[in-house]
């Protein structure tokens, strides 16, 4: 802990502000713990379990000063289709394996790539996983009798199918619930409203309402009290196969989700966290949960900014907030029986309209340019299909579209006027000279072949490219390269190029092209490569200038 430089300068003042942070994040996650894990499709005391267990592993192994990890609503609708497809014993293992990947890519430092991901991909992704959410908790909300779908669209017809089951019971707890929520920011601004909003409705149902609506106990029994047991998954390589699809996702959201949070906290916090700490951190709190039951997680960025807020000085804080949860599911467990699923309900319709990004879905909706497209079809695609197929789907377009932009990046511009600048002895022989402006990729090699090869004839004794505004080439572009060498030579001319850059001269030694071209045919300045195909085009013996 000493080493750890998030700690530098920590004394008891920083501890005693650690134990205050930690206690009310540690009070914010017990109903959001167990509304996850209900959303999610297991036991609450999961949700708890993954707070505990998750939440202080993050907290000491991450990268990041004041990231609070734990179960997210990010993960809800991922979380559900893979207990609704291969069930709860599964969802250890994939949660398992994805925490391995998460270790791989932190130690392999792709932690800086996972920021390339388009903001229009995670916008659309992060909207449609809100409106899933929200969506999923109506039937609670309402008390109605309900059988819970993968699919958005069975889900919404299940509700009109059901529409008879309403209880009015539940919905005057889950408005109780839903309006303390509200109020309690304005009233005792320092209690959580989540907590708050839970604790009268609970009340309310068991005094006003006792046996009208359903609560944790009816509905999942007992909530065990103490310790979680340890349990060693199935891990059998069949097992593995099938899931490490749905494992990479996991992974792959989780790493999104968690730097994301910690990003979020370097903005409030002043600092700057180590994304591919964070991805091992984040990695080795997933491999362990699991074998107490817990299910996937990632940093919460809400949690993140309530410790910031609460006066956190250190990842201790984190820490403090697991403790604090297992203090309270040591001592109140039994109480928990009595929540009312409509009280859970509002929590988690709270949490997906924070979590929504609506305005910056409208500002980005307002620009109606192809980042708009890539918003709503990754929006679409999530709320309507899959996740998955939302992200990659989302990402495929973006990448698409990106390309497209990027050659038309690549100017290509024939100096028409190089004759009367250097006049030459055969009229009937010619010299072309093209300034290149722009990366030469596999996206622009169609404006190369059509601006140069094309325009190559038997009349083209010397070709001269001037690439000093050229950054950047790859293999594709260096096979384009090549089929104007052989053009070019077909018609015993030569090609001269000027002002190569370090990465594409590299790139060509690399291929043997630099060779092939031959070293005499590479000049500083584009005054030198014209002298020289001058002197070369009236017949003068080769010479390096």
């Amino acid at each position: 802990m000493i080493k750890d430089t998030r700690f530098r300068g920590y004394n008891m003042k920083g501890f005693q502000k650690d134990v205050t942070a930690g206690l009310v994040v540690g009070v914010v996650a017990i109903p959001l713990g167990l509304a996850f894990a209900i959303a999610s499709g297991v036991e609450p005391i999961y949700g708890l379990y993954t707070t505990i267990i998750a939440g202080i592993l993050i907290s000491i192994l991450g990268g990041s000063k004041y990231q609070i990890g734990g179960p997210t609503g990010a993960f809800v609708p991922l979380l559900f289709g893979i207990v609704m497809q291969y069930g709860y014993e599964s969802l250890l293992i994939a949660g398992f394996l994805a925490g391995v990947i998460l270790v791989l890519m932190g130690v392999l430092k792709l932690g800086n790539l996972m920021k390339f991901i388009p903001r229009p991909v995670i916008i659309g992704f992060t909207t449609g996983i809100a409106i899933i959410i929200f969506s999923g908790q109506i039937a609670s909300f309402l008390g109605m009798k309900v059988e819970k779908h993968e699919a958005f669209i069975d889900n919404m017809k299940e509700l009109v199918i059901k529409a008879d089951t309403i209880n009015l019971y539940s919905i005057v707890v889950a408005c109780i619930c839903f309006i303390v929520i509200l109020l309690a920011p304005k009233v005792l601004p320092r209690v959580p409203g989540a907590l708050l909003g839970l604790l009268v409705s609970t009340l309310a149902a068991f005094f006003l309402f006792p046996d009208k609506v359903a609560t944790i106990g009816s509905t999942y029994g007992a909530i065990p009290k103490g310790f979680p047991e340890f349990n060693v998954p199935d891990l059998s390589l069949e097992t593995i196969i099938t899931l490490l699809p749905v494992a990479f996702t996991i992974a792959l959201l989780g790493g999104v989700e968690s730097l994301l949070s910690a990003t979020v906290a370097d903005n409030l916090g002043g600092t700057k966290h180590d994304s591919n700490k964070e991805l091992v951190g984040q990695g080795i709190a997933n491999m362990a949960t699991p074998f107490f039951g817990g299910i996937p997680a990632t940093g919460a960025i809400a949690r993140t900014a309530t410790n910031i807020k609460s006066g956190a000085v250190s990842p201790m804080s984190g820490v403090i907030h697991g403790i604090v949860v297992l203090l309270v599911l040591l001592v109140l467990a039994p109480f928990a029986e009595h929540i009312p699923l409509a009280s859970m309900a509002p929590i988690l319709m709270v949490v997906a309209w924070n979590m929504s990004e609506r305005k910056e879905f409208a500002h980005v909706l307002k620009t109606k340019t192809t980042d708009s497209a890539v918003l709503v079809v990754t929006f679409l695609v999530t709320v309507f299909t899959d996740l998955i197929m939302g992200v990659g789907i989302g990402l495929m377009i973006a990448f698409v579209t990106f390309i497209k932009k990027m050659s038309h990046t690549l100017k290509v511009r024939e100096r028409n006027d190089i004759t009367e600048i250097i006049p030459t002895d055969d009229s009937s022989s010619k010299i072309n000279v093209y300034n290149l402006e722009g990366p030469l990729f596999f996206g622009s090699i169609d404006v190369l072949e059509s601006s140069i090869l094309a325009n190559l004839d038997n009349k083209t004794k010397i070709l001269v490219l001037s690439m000093r505004r050229v950054t950047y080439m790859d293999t594709s572009a260096e096979a384009a390269l090549l089929a104007i060498v052989n053009r070019i030579r077909k018609y015993k001319g030569k090609l001269i190029i000027s002002g190569i850059q370090q990465q594409p001269k590299e790139l060509l030694l690399s291929t043997g092209l630099y060779h092939k071209i031959e070293k005499q045919h590479f000049f500083k300045s584009k005054e030198d490569a014209l002298y020289f195909a001058k002197k070369q085009l009236n017949g003068s013996a080769d010479k390096v200038v």
